[in-house]
């Protein structure tokens, strides 16, 4: 903005209201996305991460959707209001008063109408991009050319549904811009003057995107107000937690006999060595390219050590005297359910015991959260037991058993990416009645829908979490608790 590269942004902000954006935790894309479209955070939605337990040890699936619950726009709808969601990521679409098209989860999902996605691309005239797919080097100018055409593409979907449906409220997610800082954190925060030409572009093309998107909904000519959230903020990735190895180390987890091959141990060093010399670390990062897929790094570790994931291993854990683990969401550590010869008591000595452990543990700093402490409520029972964040999310927590030893202090260059989440995130408000060039909060993604909702005339439900900053955007007369 400062350089004069996303001049629709920085107008944005300059005749509106501006502020930090807190999400929820763990700050992953699902749970906090379904946190802002419920009003519900990751406790009381049962969400913790992309993934859910499914069976036995190791089985997980996909989160299946934030339903039962409502999200913002299933109320609106049921007032009467028409609403647009274009690329939200859930899994099919449903009925809804307007359109819904899913993103994220598949190539061609259910759309509603159910031929809404067919009327789109007959009217842009190609199929909508899908989602990108993993990154290599050696693709780098495809990839980079496919993100930025599937941000221009949903600018024109949106002016395509938006004369098509002329909905009250409009939702567009423009995902591209995670998977960039994920994957280029390095070579955009050294900002325009030394980014690389194409990633210059993509960022112009977000600001001309969410141009065009508010151009297209405010061409109905009645009083609108503009948000521009993220879901979580981005920093850079600095070091890695094995939160398994950890456990393993500490005794809380056991393997069986002979579960480790002795081949792992040597090669993951010889792989931590390479990095010391430049020819091998270049060797090294040209074959994690070649073999990089949705799992990443996992696919030359498997290849060289054997499959070190949890899913792999679980079958080598020794359920019948283990304490916890840490899966299907690396943030958190759970109890070990199938265990049945420990008490209630038995199992909060335990939880403690790790608390104190991971908080004394030298080598980085270590919150360790219980879910209680930080949601309104947890209705699930398979809620981790706790809930860890590391260096202040600059080290990036993993469940896989890959390195022996806990904590990789300098994270590898072979490794998927240079970015990864952070808490603080951006919230930008413009509309009638907003105070010019306002900076307040820090704000709640949980904040996000009661102000829609007080902002359209609905009265929030109280199992909102988070409360109305509509004041401050010129919608409502109540003040932000």
């Amino acid at each position: 903005m400062e350089a004069g590269e996303l001049p629709f942004l920085r107008s944005l902000m300059e005749r509106g209201v501006s502020a930090p954006l807190m999400s929820v935790y763990p700050s992953k894309t699902i749970p906090a996305w379904y946190s802002f479209a419920t009003g519900l955070d990751p406790g009381s939605l049962g969400i913790f991460g992309f993934t859910e337990p499914n069976g036995g040890p190791g089985k997980s699936r996909l989160v299946q959707g934030y339903r039962p619950a409502e999200s913002l726009w299933d109320q609106l709808s049921r007032q009467g209001h028409r609403v647009g969601v274009l690329n939200f990521p859930v899994r099919a679409a449903y009925p809804i008063n307007g359109y819904l098209i899913p993103g994220m989860f598949g190539e061609n999902p259910t759309t509603y109408p159910a031929d809404v996605r067919t009327r789109l691309e007959e009217g842009l005239g190609e199929p909508l991009v899908a989602e990108l797919p993993p990154y290599r080097d050696s693709e780098r100018r495809e990839w980079l050319s496919l993100a930025t055409q599937g941000l221009l593409q949903r600018a024109a979907a949106a002016e395509f549904l938006q004369d098509a449906f002329h909905p009250d409220f409009l939702f567009v997610l423009l995902r591209e811009t995670d998977r960039i800082e994920h994957q280029h954190w390095v070579e955009c925060a050294g900002g325009p003057a030394r980014m690389p030409a194409d990633l210059l572009a993509f960022w112009r093309a977000v600001d001309t995107s969410c141009a065009r998107i508010d151009k297209a909904f405010r061409a109905q000519g009645e009083p609108a107000v503009t948000l521009v959230i993220s879901d979580h903020g981005h920093g850079p990735a600095g070091a890695e937690f094995f939160t398994n190895r950890w456990l393993l180390e500490q005794g809380f987890l056991k393997l069986k006999p002979g579960a480790e091959p002795r081949r792992r141990k040597v090669l993951s060093r010889l792989l931590l060595a390479s990095q010391k010399f430049a020819p091998a670390r270049g060797l090294v990062g040209a074959v994690a390219d070649r073999f990089r897929s949705g799992e990443g790094e996992h696919h030359l570790d498997r290849w060289l050590g054997g499959d070190a994931t949890f899913e792999a291993m679980a079958g080598k854990i020794d359920w019948e005297r283990t304490e916890a683990f840490s899966f299907p969401v690396p943030e958190g550590i759970y109890l070990n359910p199938y265990r049945k010869d420990r008490t209630p008591e038995q199992h909060r000595d335990t939880l403690a015991e790790i608390r104190r452990r991971l908080e004394a543990y030298p080598d980085a700093q270590i919150e360790v959260l219980e879910p209680r402490e930080i949601y309104r409520e947890v209705r699930s029972a398979a809620a981790p037991g706790l809930l860890l964040r590391v260096n202040g999310m600059e080290t990036d927590l993993r469940m896989d058993f890959s390195y022996p030893t806990p904590l990789l202090a300098h994270r590898p260059g072979y490794f998927y990416g240079s970015g990864v989440h952070r808490m603080a995130g951006i919230m930008i408000g413009a509309g009638n009645g907003t105070a010019h060039g306002a900076k307040v909060g820090p704000l709640s993604l949980l904040d996000v829908a009661p102000t829609v909702l007080e902002g359209m005339g609905l009265v929030p439900p109280p199992s909102m979490a988070g409360h109305s900053f509509g004041s401050w955007l010129g919608t409502s007369r109540t003040l932000p608790g």
